[in-house]
């Protein structure tokens, strides 16, 4: 059997799997849906004993027994819905990963979809587009009570024996045609655990280079954003130097932290170094927190 039939029984597999999990996660809706108005009819419950009690200006045995069984049904139903919808989020992330495995697949058998050309066919601006789309749909950690933010959320550092896996994005060291290095965004080939070096693509010369990098010049992206109103810790701080993409490239700079995101679809405002200014940084810029990592290098240049 062909490589390109082969690919196309794991895509037609890949299809029925994700179409079963968009019917479950269309179901995991519905009962949102429904555990909400519950739970707001009992919310209303609440309001209209409070508002009772004002008018009477008394706080009686019974208002307090009936407020307990009520707040008591309010954080059942909130903790119900909770975990209907991390279940949710469950499916998405499994509906992702499958799109994504099946993307890999098809990049290595050299097939190409229309939504997913190759780099080196690209126009600037739907590679640009594509990125920009990257960022927004980054998950959003939500983590339980007391929870601390995994590695790879925000600001959090991948772990010391971490491996990137193929397709994984991440900013790569390389050596440019003048011979100055630069950081560069490039999607993870392979790994070698025997000589702990990567294979990467350029992310915008697909195809046409290929590098091969020791894992201290890889930088993994965040898999996760950080929520400024609850993992405030987990997202890089005012000041702080940092590498950022700069809008409408490909390349990492470095850069720094002029104000952290203050709610979780905002992004960080950067102030890249650059000599061109009196005082040697940009006017303020916009970066997702998808493309700012953690400068390696401490000294300013």
């Amino acid at each position: 059997m062909s490589e390109c039939q082969n690919l196309k029984g794991r895509g037609m597999s890949a299809d029925t799997k994700i179409a079963e999990l968009l019917t479950e996660l269309h179901q995991l809706i519905k009962q949102t849906q429904e555990e909400r108005s519950r739970s707001e009819h009992n919310l209303l419950n609440i309001q209209k004993t409070h508002e009772r009690m004002q008018t009477e200006n008394k706080t009686s045995p019974y208002y307090r027994t009936k407020l307990r069984g009520l707040y008591t049904t309010a954080k059942a139903d909130a903790e119900a819905e909770c975990s209907i919808l991390r279940h949710a989020l469950d499916k998405i992330a499994e509906i992702k990963s499958l799109l994504e495995e099946r993307r890999i697949a098809a990049k290595m058998a050299g097939v190409y979809s229309d939504s997913d050309p190759p780099r080196k066919t690209m126009r600037r601006g739907v590679l640009m587009t594509l990125l920009q789309q990257s960022a927004m749909t980054l998950p959003l950690w939500i983590g339980k009570p007391g929870e601390s933010p995994p590695p790879l959320c925000g600001a959090t550092p991948a772990s010391s024996d971490y491996v990137a896996k193929q397709g994984d994005k991440v900013a790569a060291r390389v050596k440019a045609v003048d011979g100055d290095e630069q950081w560069i965004l490039a999607e993870v080939v392979s790994y070698n655990h025997s000589t702990n070096k990567y294979e990467v693509d350029d992310i915008d010369e697909e195809g046409k280079e290929r590098h091969t990098l020791s894992r201290r010049r890889i930088i993994p992206l965040p898999q996760w954003k950080a929520n400024p109103e609850t993992d405030p810790e987990a997202l890089f701080s005012k000041d702080q130097l940092v590498l950022a993409l700069y809008p409408q490239t490909t390349c990492f700079y470095r850069a720094l932290i002029h104000t952290p995101p203050h709610r979780p679809q905002d992004d960080y405002s950067v102030l890249f170094e650059d000599t061109s200014y009196a005082d040697g940084y940009s006017p303020p810029l916009n970066v997702a927190q998808r493309y700012v990592v953690a400068c390696k290098e401490n000294k300013k240049k």
